[in-house]
This record gives C-alpha cells, sequence and structure tokens, in this order.
C-alpha cells in the first residue's frame, strides 16, 4: 500500500484519483513503458512523438545543448504525451547540466570547501531554476556520496567532501532549493559511493563499510534526506556485503549491485530507512550493472528487486521486450509492476504534473531563458568560487605573485580534456593582463637537445601547472601523467629547487599524491570562469584565500605537506 498522503508525496485526493484511475486505464504496454527513463538524442519531431505514442516511456533525459533547443524538445514530448514524463538531468553543478548557457554554479566541493551550507541551496536553486526553464523537473541530484577514497576517480569534486555531517547538511540545503523550484531529486548513489577507488562505471563497487559504520555515515544522510522529503533516490551499481550478509544470515560470496539486490532495496531502504518514494536505477548500461547478470535477466529483476523505473538502455526494443518477456516467465511479477508504476505516478502527481498538462505549462514559454545566466545566478557563482578555492600550501613563500620578480611565466595544462583550451585561454589572458609574459608549455621533441638547468633558469622567472583533470565517467584513475624522456624535458617538475613552482588544480584536488615536491599547491575544484578569476584575484593578493578543504588534500601522507 502506497501512502499516498503522507511523505513525501501528500497527494491530495483528486491526485490520488488521477493516479489510480490513470494505472487502472493503461494497457499492459503503457504500463511497462511508464518504467523506462531513456536518454534521447534526437531532435527529430516524429522520432519525439514516437517516444510518447508508442513507446509509453514514463521518462526521459536529454545531455546538455542549446536551451532554446532543448526547451523546444522537452515541449515536444510533453504535448504529445498522454501522461506526463519526468523529465531529467544531471543538474550536480549548475544549470549547464541542462543548458550550456547556463550557470556553472560550481561542483558540489567547491560549495563544501565554503563551509557556508547556504551555497549548496544557492546551488540547487540555480540548476534547479534554470533546468525547470527549460521544463526538465527531475534532477539527478544531490550526490551525497562521501569522499573517503581519494583514489576513487569518480566521487571527487562531485561530493560535498568527507564529513558525512557536511554531506548531510549540504545535501539537505540543495533538496531545499530544488523543492522551491518545483524539481524533484534524485539523492544518489545509494549505498553510497567513495569506499571502493573504483568507478562502478566500469565495474561492480563496494562499499566495504561494517553494518554499524554505515549505519552512522552513509546511513545517517540517507534517514535525513528522506525525511526531508526527497521524492526520488537513485541506486547505484554498488554492492554493500555487510548489509547482505546480515539481512541473509549468512557469509555472502558473489557481489550483487545495489540495483538488483531486493535485500539493499527492500529491507534497507525501504523498511529500515521508511523510503515509500520512487526508486530508480543508475545508469542501466554501465558495466557495473550489465556485468552482475545477463541482461534478459537482469532488466525486469531490477523491478522486481525494488528498483521503480529503468534509466537508460543498451537498446530500448531490446529492453523492453526483456521487461516484457520477464512478465511472462514470472521473473518480474504484476505486484511488483503495479508498485512501481503507481509510484512513477504518484511523484508525476506530487510535481503538480497533472496540474500544469491542463494549464499547458509543463515546459514554460521562451521567456523563461532568461534566467539563464542571470544576474543573480552570475553573482551567487562568483561569491561561492571566492569563498571556496583553497590554498593547500606554500612553503616557499610564493604568493602573492609579482609580474616584475616572476614575469617569465611558463605555463603547462595537465590533462586531456575538450576543456583545455578554454582553460589554458582564460588563465593566460588573465596573468597576461597582470602583466606577466606568459609562455605556453609546448611537448618538447624528444630528438632535440633539452634545456640545460641554467638555460631553464634564464629563461623563467615562475613554472605554473594548472591541472584540468576532470571528474568523468569510464576513467579508471584520476591522476597526473607527465610527458617526458627519462625526467629530461620540463614537463615533469624536476625544477622545483631551480625556478620558483605553482601548481592550481581546477579539477582532481588529490594531486599532491603524484606532485608532492611542488611547494604551492591551491585547490580550486572545479574549472568555470568564476573559479579561474578567483584564483588569479588571490594569486595576485587582492583577495584572501578563504577555503577551506572539505578533503585530506594530502592524502594521508607526510611528505606531501612540505
Amino acid at each position: 500500500m502506497i501512502p499516498y498522503k503522507k511523505s513525501p508525496f501528500y497527494l491530495t485526493d483528486p491526485q490520488i484519483e488521477w493516479v489510480e484511475d490513470t494505472y487502472r486505464n493503461m494497457t499492459l504496454e503503457e504500463k511497462v513503458g511508464q518504467l523506462f527513463c531513456p536518454i534521447i538524442f534526437s531532435n527529430d519531431e516524429e522520432e519525439l512523438k514516437d517516444w510518447v505514442q508508442n513507446k509509453h516511456i514514463g521518462g526521459a533525459l536529454y545531455r546538455e545543448g542549446a536551451g532554446a533547443e532543448i526547451q523546444q524538445n522537452h515541449r515536444i514530448l510533453q504535448e504529445n504525451a498522454k501522461i506526463p514524463l519526468l523529465l531529467a538531468s544531471n543538474l550536480e553543478s549548475g544549470g549547464t547540466g541542462s543548458a550550456l548557457e547556463g550557470t556553472t554554479y560550481g561542483r558540489q566541493m567547491l560549495a563544501a570547501a565554503t563551509g557556508e551550507v547556504e551555497r549548496a541551496y544557492q546551488l540547487g536553486k540555480v540548476a534547479c531554476r534554470e533546468g525547470a526553464a527549460v521544463g526538465v523537473n527531475w534532477a539527478f541530484a544531490p550526490v551525497v556520496d562521501i569522499d573517503y577514497n581519494f583514489r576513487n576517480p569518480i566521487t571527487n569534486v562531485r561530493t560535498y567532501g568527507n564529513d558525512p555531517d557536511l554531506v548531510k547538511a549540504m545535501g539537505a540545503a540543495y533538496l531545499k532549493g530544488a523543492k522551491e523550484e518545483g524539481v524533484a531529486t534524485a539523492v544518489k548513489h545509494f549505498p553510497g559511493d567513495g569506499v571502493d577507488e573504483r568507478d562502478q562505471h566500469l565495474l561492480t563497487s563496494v562499499n566495504s563499510l561494517s553494518c554499524s559504520e554505515w549505519d552512522s555515515t552513509y546511513g545517517e544522510i540517507y534517514k535525513s534526506l528522506i525525511q526531508a522529503g526527497t521524492l526520488t533516490i537513485m541506486a547505484g551499481h554498488i554492492a554493500m556485503p555487510a548489509y547482505e550478509e546480515y539481512f541473509e544470515k549468512e557469509p555472502v560470496k558473489k557481489l550483487v549491485p545495489a540495483t538488483l539486490s531486493k535485500n539493499l532495496l527492500q529491507k534497507l531502504l525501504r523498511e529500515k530507512l521508511g523510503f515509500e518514494g520512487l526508486i530508480c536505477t543508475d545508469a542501466t548500461p554501465m558495466v557495473g550493472f550489465c556485468s552482475a547478470m545477463d541482461r534478459r535477466t537482469a532488466v525486469p529483476t531490477a523491478i522486481e528487486n525494488g528498483c521503480d523505473m529503468f534509466l537508460f538502455n543498451k537498446d530500448f526494443a531490446e529492453d523492453f521486450g526483456y521487461m516484457m518477456e520477464g512478465l511472462e516467465r514470472g521473473i518480474l511479477s504484476k505486484q511488483r509492476l503495479e508498485e512501481a508504476v503507481l509510484r512513477i505516478l504518484a511523484v508525476k502527481a506530487a510535481l503538480g504534473l497533472l496540474e500544469k498538462q491542463k494549464e499547458g505549462t509543463l515546459v514554460p514559454g521562451p521567456e523563461a531563458l532568461s534566467c539563464l545566466k542571470c544576474e543573480e545566478h552570475d553573482t551567487w557563482a562568483r561569491e561561492c568560487a571566492d569563498a571556496g578555492v583553497t590554498l593547500v600550501k606554500d612553503t616557499q613563500h610564493l604568493l602573492p605573485l609579482d609580474a616584475k620578480k616572476q614575469n617569465r611565466v611558463l605555463l603547462e595544462i595537465m590533462g586531456d580534456f575538450p576543456s583545455n583550451d578554454r582553460v589554458y585561454e582564460d588563465f593566460a589572458s588573465r596573468l597576461t593582463k597582470e602583466g606577466f609574459t606568459v609562455i605556453k608549455y609546448v611537448p618538447e621533441d624528444f630528438s632535440k637537445p633539452f634545456d640545460t638547468v641554467e638555460e631553464l633558469k634564464q629563461k623563467y622567472d615562475l613554472i605554473c601547472y594548472i591541472g584540468n583533470i576532470e571528474t568523468a565517467s569510464n576513467q579508471t584513475v584520476s591522476r597526473l601523467n607527465w610527458y617526458t624522456l627519462f625526467g629530461q624535458g620540463n614537463n615533469m617538475p624536476w625544477f622545483v629547487k631551480e625556478v620558483p613552482t605553482l601548481f592550481v588544480s581546477v579539477g582532481n584536488p588529490y594531486h599532491l599524491l603524484d606532485a608532492p615536491m611542488i611547494p604551492t599547491y591551491i585547490n580550486g575544484y572545479c574549472n568555470s570562469e568564476y573559479v579561474i578569476e578567483a584564483v588569479v584575484e588571490k594569486l595576485m593578493g587582492r583577495s584572501p584565500f578563504k577555503g577551506k578543504s572539505p578533503v585530506d588534500a594530502f592524502c594521508g601522507r607526510e611528505d606531501t605537506k612540505y
């Protein structure tokens, strides 16, 4: 029995009537279609109509694009859908999760480094207000993973750090901002990432905490956000052996991701924590899901064992067929199908989608796009960057910089990402305006002679690294890779005792692990224009460093501190 009138739905009698009448009048194909939330890439109107008129999907996600284009695609989908859609976006760090011209407020760890819970509220407001402007009503955020393992390549700056209390407070603040904008949150990634050093995109990762350890950390976070009223929770492809064994009363030899675990979803999340809202899978093309069970079985099993909505597909027609076949074979029960669809409909009712459909306001008009990177959002993002950028160490007492003393700057960007050129040009242009002579590092031709020590000292007054190694899925590690030949060339920092050397990371905050010898190190946590501006202001001494690291940037080592 779904408690429609209680948390997190709080439905009125007419809304409950709509949910139950809608379900009764649906065909089997329509019920099964509601379980799916695919990624859609097409702008073709006929293809969009096919998704809702023939495939009967319950939700959809577009990757970020031009705001007007995404808004129009959402409008076509909603206007042609019999049942309003949940339209999702990864609104983790700002409105740019939907509209490219939106505001990059900042990665969650940047907000955490300010130490001000209000920043997470602003993040939720900016991200969800701008998402709602293009028709999004479902945020795949906030991330409430705890960044316990600095080697984990996927949690990192997407988290609020390694303090469970701060993660809990900031997660709740984001939720408040999202609610005020009428956007549902999908708190993720249950039962919690950040313990394992591996990425669930590439395998079934493991939360190896004991039950008591989990209860006092991740458990407290999820309990708090359930009480705060999150409508949905996203299950990760993350196993948790301790609770599997607790419920099974015997040792468990096989890893089962939460997305396929009845113990974790129904016994832990539903019964122990009391969550009554919608549970969705994380993206099911991930290896962490695919490698756990053959897909023909896994697709219906995910719903049978506790998930209500199935995110993304290897192939939609194939997955739809597997779900229907699972019903016929008894893998997916009619009871669980009914529960899942009713919860999906209840979330839609709780968001007021029925009323908006009648009013024709499921997707706002073009005028709503005026909030994208508006003055208020721009100001908030700039203030967050100023408050969050963190000076981790300056043992050589280099700062503030002086364009007369350190005029010739060899500027090197580390990483291989599409944003490299933008980040480099932004730093270079700002330093040039400050009076520095910026020399762009070019990988050496190893067939030619290298600079000697004295030649290097004659050419440069400062060597500055910009670490632009972004946190991105499907990266087995998030580390520094040098361009070098047996320590030759001017990329690897062999010269820290010869020329003042500075490292600014606008991505991974843990680069001191690979570059402990660099004596001046700054974490910006995000490669937005606001962070780059704030970093340069602080390098020049016009603004003090205010950020406090929400993780151990020294990676638990002594050699990284000096």
